[in-house]
């Protein structure tokens, strides 16, 4: 029976993971999301690293052997910082496995060398405990219709779905993990069967964001730098990275420019903008309600909801407002005055469509994965029929409807409620 302790400061995407391999209910994972920010490799927050280090550290940090494969570098046995680690692994992967480096380019041979692996340890009289870290996983098993995959993919997918499936995996120590920021981009296939699990990994909340710049601070003077305590900014850096509040910091101590209000506005607007690939647009609201003329019952009634969420009294307020009327009619400005009189961040949603089969689906992914971080921020969507479709919408192979259903999952998650207010505009 696989049973372990979880250590207390694992991050949430990580006891996630943790739990349900103990389970014994699933081996293969998919971690998507913000895979690529940097993540804590000691209890006690003194250093930080990517996150395959801290999965062939801490959580396969006992197993006799972490395979890592992607694309550029290849299969290779992997132990994060551990040197003599890496060396005993070496040494056992070419006695279960074989040449390594005859899988340095094609993927194909490398799934065939891993697959003959797993299926040597299932049937050996002593079994390895073996994890494989595939990253980068959408080029190796990307989005489409099955019969549309290329033979070499489709090849790479039915593979993975064995792994999952097979009984005889789930009784060893053994975990197949694959990393990509979208879950959309991989294949349909492996993300929605009932063998794989999905975990999301989310960007940092306020604890995790002040842990991190204690670190990053590094026990420097930050007030010498900054208009801000640690706490301070650990709080305004909502919906930002820890990579990029690294750049936030180390670019105040080191350069001389001071972190004042009006860089720290300019910077979370460009770092947050940068981190949705442009797809958000902030909003400076400029006015509130006192300059809005007519439509008293509406502005009543927003008044009303922006001093529920300013006493933190959510529990009554909308997921969101549906603003209806013609061009012209101060739609728009009237939702940057709701923004100014609630006196939280206002986003609006840019173009998110894409030619290219799953990007659609990533793009809103990545999105809403800032906004569920960011909290409380307003959301305009301005042409709202066009932007999110609806159900029905047919001739795009069901994107529409994909977009639709993920916009509309995401308003009616109540635990957003007062976090993330949606406006949207038609």
């Amino acid at each position: 029976m696989k049973t372990a302790e979880i250590p207390e400061w694992f991050p949430p995407w990580a006891a996630e993971l943790s739990e349900l391999y103990f389970s014994g209910s699933t081996s293969l994972f998919v971690l998507h999301g913000n895979v690529y920010d940097m993540v804590p490799l000691a209890a006690d927050g003194s250093s930080y690293g990517s996150l395959s280090d801290f999965l062939a550290e801490q959580v396969f940090g006992r197993w006799d052997l972490v395979l890592y494969y992607d694309l550029a570098r290849g299969l290779r046995a992997f132990a994060g910082r551990d040197g003599a680690r890496l060396k005993e692994m070496v040494t056992r992967a070419n006695e279960k496995i074989g040449d390594l480096a005859a899988a340095r380019k094609d993927p194909s041979t490398a799934f065939a060398l891993l697959d003959r692996f797993v299926q040597n340890n299932i049937m050996a009289e002593e079994s390895s405990s073996a994890a494989i870290l595939i990253d980068y996983a959408s080029f190796l098993v990307p989005s489409g219709e099955p019969g549309r995959l290329s033979p070499a993919a489709s090849q790479q997918v039915v593979t993975l779905l064995n792994w999952a499936a097979s009984p005889h995996i789930k009784r060893l120590n053994m975990a197949i993990v694959l990393v990509d920021e979208s879950a959309a981009a991989l294949s349909g296939s492996v993300t929605s069967n009932p063998y794989v699990s999905d975990v999301e990994v989310s960007m940092p909340d306020e604890a995790a964001r002040a842990r991190f710049l204690r670190f990053a601070v590094g026990g420097r003077d930050l007030s010498a730098a900054s208009d801000y305590a640690e706490n301070e900014l650990a709080r305004l850096t909502a919906g930002i990275s820890f990579v990029d509040m690294n750049v936030m910091v180390q670019s105040a101590l080191e350069s001389g420019k001071r972190l004042d209000t009006a860089r720290m506005r300019g910077l979370k607007k460009e770092l947050i903008e940068r981190q949705c690939r442009g797809l958000l647009e902030f909003i400076e609201p400029k006015w509130t309600m006192d300059v809005l003329v007519g439509h008293a019952p509406v502005k009543q009634r927003l008044r009303e909801d922006a001093q529920l969420l300013k006493r933190g009294d959510t529990e009554t307020l909308p997921m969101g407002y549906l603003v209806c009327g013609p061009v012209g009619t101060g739609k728009t400005f009237l939702a940057q005055c709701m923004a100014g009189e609630m006196g939280v961040p206002c986003v609006t949603l840019k173009n998110f469509r894409s030619k290219y089969v799953g990007e659609t689906e990533g793009n809103l992914e990545r999105v809403l994965g800032v906004l569920r971080a960011m909290g409380p921020v307003v959301v305009v969507i301005d042409e709202a029929d066009a932007a999110l479709g609806d159900r029905e919408q047919e001739g795009d192979s069901g994107t529409s409807s994909r977009v639709f259903s993920m916009i509309a999952a995401q308003m009616g998650d109540t635990r957003y409620r007062g976090k993330i207010l949606w406006m949207l505009l038609t």
